[in-house]
């Protein structure tokens, strides 16, 4: 079955999806930093708190259940906050606090790495091996590079090579890629993703909220089937974020799911995503940068 994903940074609750569980696979709980302080080490924050503070309660609970039903809670480091800079600046004490909070919430079974900042290549290797190391095979690991990292073999956002890390020893650890694909969304990106070598299986496209609306709806689904039907192990679509999916939060985990889990027996790229695309390439080649918000 292809993943059906959320990425939850604001935290407005669970019980609008709860009846839709069994469609959702995963939740990419957003977002670890690591912040350096004037003095001694660095501390650790989900978003702007410390992850146990007791205003995270209703969150961990309600994440916990999600997880009795089902689904696959995975701890989000990064994004464009930032983290690994100051992480591998005092590396053992940092990666001390992040196991902590895996400990302290048993029911995450996964870490995404949104690489928004320079690393480099045997670090990004360092932290990927600690984490199979430390908690085995069926533990995930995911990146979430811009789609042009995965397509053309140059630095982007992370000052490392995709594929050269997907290539090393420590590339079958990773279990699949959340591609920020904002700026194209569309089979070609998939087929391009794929002709460099990347399995179908590992990749899942990524939306914001707002791409998907009362105009594009149709088509974005379209394109899902299409891609599904061409690549039937593809590896699924997430959404940034829960609480402003288009047309409810609920809903999105149903269209999606019934999109990219049934097989078509004819489909076209749409005008809206192909039209974006024309202008893909050139992004890449001028190595513009959409990051997250």
């Amino acid at each position: 079955m292809s993943r059906v994903i959320y990425y939850y940074q604001t935290f407005t609750g669970l019980q609008p999806i709860m009846a839709s569980l069994n469609k959702l696979t995963h939740i990419h709980l957003a977002s670890i930093h690591f912040d350096a302080v004037e003095q001694g080490d660095p501390i650790i924050h989900l978003n702007n708190s410390d992850p146990e503070d007791p205003i995270f309660a209703s969150v961990w609970k309600e994440l916990e259940d999600a997880s009795k039903a089902g689904v696959k809670i995975v701890l989000m480091v990064g994004g464009a906050g930032g983290a690994f800079g100051t992480m591998f600046s005092a590396y053992d004490h940092c990666y001390s606090l992040l196991k902590n909070v895996i400990k302290n919430h048993p029911f995450i079974c996964g870490i995404d790495l949104d690489i928004e900042e320079y690393m480099t290549l045997e670090e990004i290797k360092k932290l990927i091996n600690d984490i199979h190391n430390d908690f085995g095979d069926n533990f995930i690991i995911s990146l979430a590079p811009l789609a042009y990292e995965l397509i053309y073999n140059n630095s982007g956002m992370s000052g490392f090579v995709y594929k050269d890390l997907y290539d090393s020893e420590v590339g079958k650890y990773i279990h699949y890629f959340n591609t920020q694909s904002y700026d194209a969304y569309c089979k070609e990106v998939v087929d391009d993703i794929v002709d460099n070598g990347y399995p179908a299986a590992k990749i899942v496209l990524g939306m914001m909220s707002e791409q998907m609306n009362i105009e594009t709806q149709d088509d974005m689904l379209t394109e899902l089937k299409l891609i599904k039907q061409t690549y039937p192990t593809f590896g699924g679509v997430y959404d940034w974020e829960l609480f402003d999916a288009y047309p409810t939060s609920a809903q999105w985990i149903e269209n999606i799911h019934d999109a990219v889990n049934i097989k078509v027996s004819n489909g076209i790229c749409s005008y809206v995503t192909n039209k974006v695309y024309s202008h893909f390439a050139f992004l890449f080649e001028k190595l513009s940068v959409f990051t997250r918000q």
